[in-house]
């Protein structure tokens, strides 16, 4: 920040408002040291946000990995095998990765390529949309004609419903037998109690406690 002159100082202040610069300005002690501290900030979280988006994308291929070989179908995300049943959330949130992964897909095909998707959203009309449908409805059918496979409807869904495969709601048909393998040097214990458990972990600790890896219980 030491190129800067005082009213470009004041600019940039401006832009990133008193409010967030107070913090910095504390620690700081100047206008000036707290613009350089925000932006070192900024240089920090761009960092590590390499790091936690690899920490996802491993965690996130290692559940994928091992719910394969447990449930015995590559399929188990949208078709898992009975008795297994997802929680109304966890299919909620499946349902709108599909949906999403649709939404791609649609958004990448040709302008013939969609018209083609008419044949199979409108099959019982000899494959012809109808000629007053709004356009909203036309694209909805056609997006609901794609077929996406799971890779696509995996990279839709958040770490939120990755965390949530961890939860006390999942003890007995995911984690016991499948997940806790997932971390073979596991040093930390997981509560024995749902109870305790849904007490002591927060959504925003759910993800360092089990990036951290439990133990065998």
């Amino acid at each position: 920040m030491d190129h800067l002159n005082d009213e470009e100082l004041a600019a940039v202040a401006a832009l990133l408002s008193s409010e967030r610069l107070s913090t910095f300005e504390r620690l700081a002690g100047s206008n000036r040291g707290a613009i350089a501290l925000h932006q070192e900030m900024l240089r920090l979280a761009a960092a590590l946000m390499t790091v936690t988006a690899v920490v996802e994308i491993a965690l996130r291929n290692a559940v994928c990995d091992r719910l394969t070989e447990h449930f015995g179908t590559a399929d188990w995300l949208r078709n898992p095998p009975a008795p297994f049943a997802w929680g109304g959330e966890e299919r909620e949130k499946i349902i709108s990765a599909e949906k999403s992964a649709r939404q791609a897909a649609y958004a990448k095909h040709t302008q013939e390529q969609k018209r083609a998707l008419d044949a199979i959203a409108f099959r019982k009309r000899g494959g012809v949309a109808p000629s007053a449908l709004p356009y909203d409805a036309l694209v909805k059918a056609r997006q609901a004609a794609i077929q996406v496979p799971m890779g696509q409807v995996v990279a839709q869904l958040t770490m939120y419903f990755w965390k949530r495969l961890f939860s006390p709601d999942y003890e007995q048909t995911l984690w016991r037998p499948a997940l806790k393998r997932v971390f073979p040097y596991k040093t930390i214990s997981r509560p024995r109690s749902p109870a305790i458990w849904r007490r002591s972990i927060n959504p925003g600790t759910a993800l360092r406690i089990t990036s951290l890896c439990m133990v065998d219980v």
